[in-house]
């Protein structure tokens, strides 16, 4: 005998007919349909999460709700995300104990490639093309990720995650980290907004030297060296190509070069180890984490940092900076740096999988479909609404049944998204902008300052997100590990010590003993290829 469990769930109404799901986003226009079959309601599901989470996904409001409405009860195993990935290979190195399910799987093409050759997880496109139509209408309509997320054999062994916010040069995930100036000291001190690498270490000398906080611990300027967002490549773009955290450039005439083997780095580290020997550099850049780059940005004690957005590190004092324009080196240069992989907004390929062992694939593939409608989406990635203990709901449901961003108040917008949200797998459209949810005030913000770098962007191409045959992926990352490690460790030992001119030439001869020719010479394969060359 059937049942119908219905119920409306983040704006979506969910309709459960045995095991059929009916997804609709609270007016006719919007429903989205799909149906499984299956003996069992009830998946193993292996997933991380944040530090600061909920660790239990089964106290997530988002979860419960799904449960509810579908009707698809979860066994749940969660790891913190920091030590997610040694505990994910554990698991799937022992088939007889596979999960279902594995979200927020965090793997690489290369990882995905070796699981399947392994038979440990399984192909999916004939269950995206026939079971999955949240998934496939996004696939259908955005044809490129379809692309990007195919093998070389022809198989998809994962689904995505994806979120676009902007286009192209304008997309939110164009540039990386920023670096966020004081303007509040700027103002104070009677100081004009920096234009150049010379009047960015003369207004850094001044912050040095007047107090401006009125404490007596001004940090001129910190980072952490090597740390992604935190980390300062953006400045180099004064010098050259810049540096990014791949290190990864594409030269508009499409070559792939990497950032610290060009002449413009070394310049760019030479002026690095004069701010060095000038004070102008917190010591700590070299070896402090998050936690410690942030606890002292929420005392207000920076003149210049590196990050995503103002709030992360400047906390309460984040109202005082104002991103620091492109700046123009001694010859006039200057370039706003790109991010690789960003032209297709964000992007992972690898963010759930079916393992080889689930029973039945179809009901798995049906219940991951659910992450893809576009309200549940959208709550995927950034949070909820109505739920209770915690600081900020990230959402307000709407008469309409969409969701509006709410104000965050007291805290960051990562930490109240980790409250709530569950990640991926998803998909954020900039069509749903509008239809099913706004744009976060945070990322229209941020969108705004990446905007005022597109004039100063020199670079057309960014590397692109390309799936690598197994081959080339393994000796690409043997390539990588080895050559990423001593470029990283030299750069922090330049500009601590001085002696990039005099150690340039061996330390070039050093990275092609480590292969960085082969390693480029991959790069630009599949880059020709992405390109149709």
């Amino acid at each position: 005998m059937k049942k119908t469990i219905g119920m409306i769930c983040t704006g979506i109404l969910l309709s459960v007919l045995s095991i059929s799901a009916v997804w609709a986003g609270g007016q006719s226009d919007k429903v989205q349909k799909g149906t499984v079959t299956g003996n069992e309601k009830e998946l193993k599901v292996l997933t991380s999460a944040e530090v600061g989470s909920i660790q239990d996904p089964a106290k997530k409001l988002i979860y419960q709700r799904i449960e509810r409405a579908t009707g698809v009860k979860i066994d749940w195993t969660c790891y913190v995300k920091d030590q997610f990935d040694d505990k994910r290979n554990l698991a799937l190195s022992k088939k007889s104990s596979l999960p279902d399910v594995i979200l927020n799987a965090d793997m690489s093409t290369l990882d995905l490639l070796r699981f399947a050759r392994q038979g440990v997880i399984m192909p999916v496109e004939k269950l995206i093309d026939t079971d999955m139509p949240n998934l496939k209408s996004v696939l259908d309509s955005n044809p490129g990720y379809r692309k990007l997320i195919t093998a070389p054999d022809g198989h998809i062994y994962s689904f995505p995650w994806i979120e676009q916010l902007g286009t192209g040069k304008e997309a939110i995930q164009s540039i990386g980290g920023m670096p966020f100036i004081n303007k509040a000291w700027l103002d104070k001190l009677g100081l004009k907004m920096p234009e150049t690498t010379d009047d960015l270490v003369k207004v850094l000398e001044v912050f040095r030297d007047k107090n401006p906080d009125g404490k007596g611990d001004v940090i001129p300027m910190s980072f952490i060296i090597n740390g992604g967002n935190e980390d300062f490549g953006f400045l180099l773009g004064a010098f050259g190509y810049g540096d990014n955290p791949d290190h990864i450039m594409v030269t508009n005439d499409g070559k792939v070069v990497y950032a610290c083997t060009q002449n413009g780095y070394k310049k760019g580290i030479e002026w690095m180890h004069t701010l060095q020997e000038k004070g102008l550099i917190d010591p700590e850049s070299f070896t402090q984490n998050y936690g410690t780059l942030v606890a002292k940005g929420n005392n207000g004690r920076y003149g210049l940092f590196f990050s995503w957005d103002d709030y992360g590190v400047g906390g309460p004092y984040a109202k005082d900076y104002v991103p620091l324009p492109t700046l123009a080196g001694p010859g006039g240069w200057k370039n706003a740096v790109r991010q690789s992989g960003s032209a297709d907004g964000g992007f992972q390929a690898g963010r759930a999988v079916i393992c080889s062992t689930c029973k039945d694939p179809v009901l798995a593939a049906k219940w991951i479909d659910a992450m893809y409608a576009p309200l549940q989406s959208v709550q995927n990635n950034w949070g909820t609404y109505g739920q209770e203990g915690v600081k900020n709901n990230i959402f307000d449901l709407l008469q309409d049944g969409t969701l509006k961003h709410c104000t965050i108040t007291g805290e960051s917008n990562w930490e109240a998204r980790v409250a709530q949200m569950v990640g991926g797998p998803l998909a954020v459209l900039n069509s749903y902008y509008g239809k099913y949810v706004t744009c976060p005030p945070d990322a229209v913000e941020r969108m705004s300052w990446v905007k005022s770098y597109v004039p100063d962007m020199k670079d057309d191409m960014v590397y692109p997100n390309v799936f690598m045959n197994q081959e080339d992926a393994t000796d690409l990352a043997q390539y990588e590990t080895a050559i990423k490690q001593y470029a990283e460790m030299e750069k922090a030992t330049w500009i601590l010590n001085g002696g990039v001119e005099k150690d340039w030439d061996a330390y070039l001869k050093k990275m092609d003993e480590l292969g960085l020719s082969n390693y480029l010479e991959i790069k630009q394969k599949y880059l020709d290829t992405y390109l149709g060359k």
